[in-house]
């Protein structure tokens, strides 16, 4: 028996297709091969062997719904919001590290241990809001193939259902390996935007300028700025991600010793990420800025075809068909893998889809369902799109406070739990999410927002923040509290966290289940008047 093996046998980890060999897409470490890493050559071994989960969970966010935002930002205000990409590389970062550092260590799924440390209620809500909002997710991908194809001058449906068969195949091999080479081959293919960026020759100064120093577009409604600095907050920073993230991490079997060389895959998807969105914002604004109102992705290849050339336009339009079939490969996986962490179901591309009836079932049937609504005619497809950005925008304050209670669990990471500044500024992060997802709200569900009322929103968030700020340290001083006793992270290469019927009960306090409490009216609140609205406006309200 290898040490590797027996610290796998004494985890929580609920599919036994979850331990072994990492075999990833750019090489192989056997799970007996614990020697240090002392070489740059032996590293760099590592590392290509741990490249996928970071980059693809982040290259896959840059979807359709992605290029629409960011080119929209880019038409209609030139590259003014560009700084925007910039704040939020630590809130990208911050909040994949901690989703990675649970799939380590835990070897248990996002969704599997909400329900086991915060009750049924959230596990079933955090699997149905995600499986709704995923769902309509893969659509908006579909829809983004479907612009793709029809600028191209290829056959709609023809074109949908064929893409949907090459994202179904691709997971299907019961080869993780082949589905991660593709994956990874798609992720480059996102480097098709960089050319663009070139051909169009946008001002670099100007970028430079723009991207360093915050300010908002002169000219514009505050509210319409707003709401769509939120658009891009959401489309960035969406909650599949971290379901898909912490649940891809255990599949390829990574472990709490390659958590370094995971974290710099993670920076390596940040990086092209943000590469990506600001040559999209930057290529905009200098082909089409002021150049009519936004359309979508589709006229988006239209006006660079028409401004900067042909060659423009196709290339963006073969990134847009690029990053839609990523996108619909991730979201989909993500939901699959929920789903069949929280029921024990068999859950790993390492298992071929006789051994895995339900979890393929789930990832096959959510992109067929996707593609076929897609190449419906008269589907209201632009209805949809709006419902997905405001379901994200409403569901992503719950996800990440969730994700902070979990990485602050002693039971569940043990020496792998966050230290104050990590927790810090998580909190300010969930603050500025919660603010954004009460503007969103209120603005779908009353279309002429004014500045004034997003300044009296943004001002009682502050205040109630600054309250609860106060509340914890008033209450923190009666009890007596000087600080959090202190972590004891040696050793922590090799700590696993137990079988789930080993952990001790969560005790939670009283002020969090009044926060908790509040949490679920707002998101059931929220919700339940989104929809509202949707089938409103669904039927010509």
């Amino acid at each position: 028996m290898t040490h590797e093996t027996a610290v796998d046998r004494h985890s929580a980890v609920l599919d036994d297709a979850h331990l072994g060999d990492i075999r990833g897409a750019l090489g192989t470490i056997k799970a007996t091969d614990v020697g240090a890493r002392t070489g740059l050559p032996a590293r760099m071994k590592t590392l290509l062997a741990i490249i996928g989960p970071g980059l693809i969970v982040m290259v896959g966010d840059n979807d359709a719904g992605a290029f629409g935002t960011y080119g929209q930002a880019g038409q209609n205000y030139g590259t003014r919001l560009l700084w925007t990409l910039l704040l939020l590389i630590p809130v990208l970062y911050v909040n994949q590290e901690m989703v990675l550092r649970l799939g380590a260590v835990t070897g248990v799924g996002h969704a599997r241990l909400i329900l086991e440390r915060f009750g049924r209620f959230w596990g079933a809500f955090s699997v149905i809001d995600l499986f709704a909002l995923n769902a309509l997710t893969i659509i908006t991908e579909f829809i983004g193939v479907s612009l793709a194809v029809t600028y191209l001058g290829l056959p709609k449906a023809a074109s949908v259902l064929v893409a949907a068969a090459v994202v179904i195949f691709a997971a299907s091999t019961g080869s993780f390996r082949r589905f991660e080479r593709t994956a990874i081959a798609l992720c480059l293919g996102s480097l098709l935007l960089v050319p663009i960026y070139f051909i169009t020759h946008p001002a670099t100064g100007r970028m430079a300028h723009d991207l360093l120093v915050p300010g908002l577009p002169a000219g514009g409604r505050l509210s319409d700025v707003m709401l769509l600095i939120i658009a891009i907050v959401g489309t960035t920073v969406a909650p599949w991600q971290l379901f898909f993230q912490q649940s891809y991490v255990i599949d390829k079997r990574i472990t709490p010793r390659f958590i370094r060389y995971e974290r710099a895959d993670l920076w390596l998807g940040i990086a092209i990420v943000i590469i990506g969105a600001a040559a999209m914002m930057g290529f905009t604004a200098a082909a089409m800025h002021g150049h009519g109102d936004f359309t979508d992705a589709g006229g988006i290849a239209a006006g660079l075809g028409h401004s900067a050339g042909r060659v423009a336009g196709v290339l963006f339009a073969i990134a847009l068909l690029d990053a839609s079939v990523i996108g619909a490969s991730a979201v989909s996986l993500a939901t699959a893998y929920a789903i069949g962490d929280v029921l024990g179901l068999k859950h790993s591309l390492h298992r071929r889809p006789t051994e895995a009836k339900a979890f393929y079932a789930v990832f096959a049937g959510l992109i067929a369902v996707a593609a076929a609504i897609v190449i419906i005619p008269g589907s209201p497809l632009g209805l949809l799109t709006e419902g997905v950005q405001t379901l994200a925008g409403v569901l992503l304050p719950s996800a990440s406070v969730f994700l902070l209670l979990l990485c602050n669990d002693r039971a569940v990471l043990g020496p792998w739990v966050n230290g104050r500044a990590m927790n810090a500024f998580t909190c300010l992060v969930v603050a500025v999410l919660v603010t954004l997802s009460v503007i969103l709200t209120t603005a779908v569900l009353f279309p002429g927002l004014t500045s004034d009322t997003i300044t009296s929103i943004m001002t009682v968030c502050a205040v109630s923040g600054a309250a609860a700020v106060a509340y914890a340290l008033i209450r923190r001083h009666r009890k007596g509290w000087t600080g959090t006793w202190p972590v004891d992270r040696t050793g922590r290469s090799e700590w696993r966290m137990p079988p789930l019927t080993k952990l001790p009960v969560p005790r939670i306090s009283t002020g969090r289940k009044i926060g908790l409490a509040a949490l679920r009216a707002y998101l059931v609140i929220a919700s339940l008047l989104v929809v509202v609205r949707v089938i409103q406006l669904a039927l010509g309200h």
